[in-house]
């Protein structure tokens, strides 16, 4: 079992960033691919970013391509979010995801990842 928890939301003004970290715990022995999804009110939760089991590979959706960098640590079993330029639209619950086994790929299904975090607020007013 892995266990995942981000911090770094809160409130920011539109242009504004913040950094979103995700830290693993548990059975961390082997790298698996991560992502990051958001979800709004009364939206359903979308992909974000995703990052390759070693971090050569990065994927984003185009409405944060950009704008964000994911990336990750492996040596400290974490993953970023740094988000840049934020706008009101990107209000939402932040949620880190992993993927069940190192030999996955990162997918821009949620219903692909095995392991989420408790999610983190950012707040962008206008």
């Amino acid at each position: 079992q892995v266990q995942l928890a981000e911090s770094g939301g809160g409130l920011v003004q539109a242009g504004g960033s913040l950094r979103l970290s995700c830290a693993a715990s548990g059975r961390t022995d082997s790298t698996n691919p991560m992502a990051w999804f958001r979800q709004a009110p009364g939206k359903e939760r979308e992909f974000v970013a995703g990052i390759s089991r070693r971090g050569s590979n990065t994927y984003y959706a185009d409405s944060v391509k950009g704008r964000f960098t994911i990336s990750r640590d492996n040596a400290e079993n974490t993953a970023y979010l740094q988000m840049n330029s934020l706008k009101p639209e990107d209000t939402a619950v932040y949620y880190c995801a992993a993927r069940r086994t190192a030999q996955s790929t990162v997918s821009v299904r949620d219903d692909d990842y095995a392991y989420w975090g408790q999610g983190t607020q950012v707040t962008v007013s206008s």
